[in-house]
């Protein structure tokens, strides 16, 4: 277990194992950033050639290890490029994510990043925590490379209240995204609808443990249940599965909250397509497509540990949509939650029905607004590519989500929902929607057009995050590769503005 701490000291006299150093591009040649002045001192004239005989140039992504010579106290540096804007908190994140790759087998490390101020602090902690996270419960053969034990925060604001806070906080919200990632990561036969609800109970039981630890209550429901709920959307997607569905509630509600936030996520656990069946090729990947529940769950367990004054109500429903004798039919009529009958055209189009029940589920609960996520259509990955999320809904809420991850770092885009799409989503010839229309324009959006209608015309935001709840490829900044928890932290965000507002 990693230690973080906050320390005024000088990174050239520190006793680190390895001290990592910021470096920032400019029209001159790359120079190091302010917080590794003392570095640049004990090097002095030598350093710009040095610099340039290393490669070093200050690029993001960039990291170049050296051995100091007596330099400094330390016997390793290690430069990592900052870009050309040392106080943009994204690039700083994305910075200490790609130095916690790039120093090895260090019993202690000192980073010496850009941390002037509060935001930075947490970016530096958020960033390192998260660029270095690993998943090796299903490796037989662990990494020979291991953590360090102690990790310190070089800063000139080190012995102020708000650094402080803010690394405490940091470390609550890379503590949400790590558990997300591990949930993501793991196999689908260990994270069944049922086993998926077990880890979530055994979540809480850990935060909620303790003298001061948040009170959150949490409702299981099992299939049964959701029945004598009137679930039909959720049944409809995981009665084709061995496996029977479940929907964890959650429900923090501090004595100071001046508003009422209710969170839904998609929890569909594998999906194969149903009848609708996907190509195998696209199969590789669908243990991913519960990350909407994952992602709201840990989210409201960091908004508590963090005392945010917001009542948070989180709906996860959770289901596992295979092929069986059991399966949805297109063309079935399905009876929802709130009455509302859907056609349905699409068994691949299964995330909108699990949550259309959820949505008016949180309708029931009367909440100030209400924002739900989810890994929902192809199209917005195709729109957008795999770091860019989608967010829709009503235009303040949309604008509050979009600033949420602005402060997150991390990127979404909005886009509109069309007022034909009310044609489309209305166009069944038997029931009241039509679940999908197999127009190949536009599917993200019709998607949100039919979630609208669950929302009971409260103020709603949705995120899509298809295509960015797993990376495919190598790391990058702060995000490694595999389960990637994004959408967490905008919404740890989101509340934290929903409580300043």
């Amino acid at each position: 277990m990693t230690t973080y701490s906050l320390r005024s000291a000088s990174p050239a006299k520190t006793r680190a194992d390895a001290v990592v150093v910021g470096v920032v591009a400019g029209d001159k040649g790359p120079r190091l950033c302010d917080a590794a002045d003392d570095v640049s001192k004990a090097y002095g004239r030598k350093l710009r050639p040095f610099l340039s005989t290393m490669g070093v140039t200050g690029k993001a992504g960039e990291a170049v290890r050296t051995p100091t010579r007596g330099e400094v106290n330390a016997p390793l540096l290690v430069f990592v490029g900052l870009g050309d804007d040392p106080t943009d908190p994204v690039a700083v994140r994305r910075a200490a994510g790609v130095a916690a790759r790039n120093v090895p087998n260090a019993a202690s490390v000192a980073l010496a990043l850009p941390t002037e101020t509060p935001a930075l602090v947490a970016a530096v902690v958020e960033g390192h925590r998260l660029g270095g996270y690993t998943f090796t419960t299903y490796k037989s053969a662990k990494s020979e490379t291991t953590e360090p034990a102690d990790v310190v925060v070089l800063s000139a604001i080190a012995r102020r209240a708000e650094a402080l806070e803010a690394l405490e906080r940091a470390e609550v919200v890379a503590d949400a995204v790590e558990l997300c990632r591990d949930w993501v990561n793991t196999p689908p036969q260990d994270c069944t609808p049922p086993l998926l609800a077990e880890l979530v109970t055994a979540a809480h039981k850990q935060v909620t443990k303790g003298r001061g630890a948040p009170k959150v209550k949490l409702e299981v429901f099992d299939h049964e249940q959701l029945a004598d709920m009137g679930c039909g959307g959720i049944l409809s997607v995981g009665d084709s599965s061995a496996s029977p569905s479940r929907l964890v509630r959650l429900t923090w509600e501090p004595k100071d909250a001046v508003a009422h936030l209710a969170l839904v996520g998609k929890g569909v656990t594998f999906d194969s397509g149903g009848l609708t069946i996907k190509p195998s090729s696209s199969m590789q990947n669908m243990k991913g497509d519960m990350a909407g529940a994952a992602s709201v769950v840990v989210a409201t367990f960091a908004i508590a540990r963090l005392g945010l004054p917001v009542k948070v109500t989180a709906i996860a429903p959770m289901a596992e949509n295979m092929v069986s004798a059991t399966s949805t039919r297109p063309g079935d009529v399905i009876t929802m939650h709130d009455g509302t009958t859907v056609e349905i055209a699409n068994t691949d189009a299964e995330g909108r029905m699990l949550l259309g029940d959820a949505l008016s589920l949180a309708v029931d609960e009367k909440p100030d607004v209400v924002v739900d996520i989810a890994t929902l259509t192809g199209h917005m990955q195709l729109a957008l590519g795999d770091k860019v999320g989608a967010v829709m809904g009503t235009d303040d809420q949309v604008s509050a989500v979009l600033a949420a991850g602005v402060a997150a770092g991390e990127q979404q885009w909005p886009m509109p929902i069309p007022e034909e799409m009310s044609e489309r989503i209305t166009g069944s010839k038997v029931a009241d929607l039509l679940q999908h229309d197999w127009v190949r324009w536009g599917g993200g959006l019709y998607a949100a057009a039919f979630l609208r209608e669950f929302t009971g015309g409260l103020p709603w935001a949705h995120l899509d995050i298809a295509g960015k709840e797993i990376n495919t490829g190598g790391p990058y900044g702060h995000v490694t590769s595999g389960a990637t928890g994004f959408g967490v932290a905008t919404l740890i965000e989101y509340a934290r503005a929903l409580a300043d507002a």
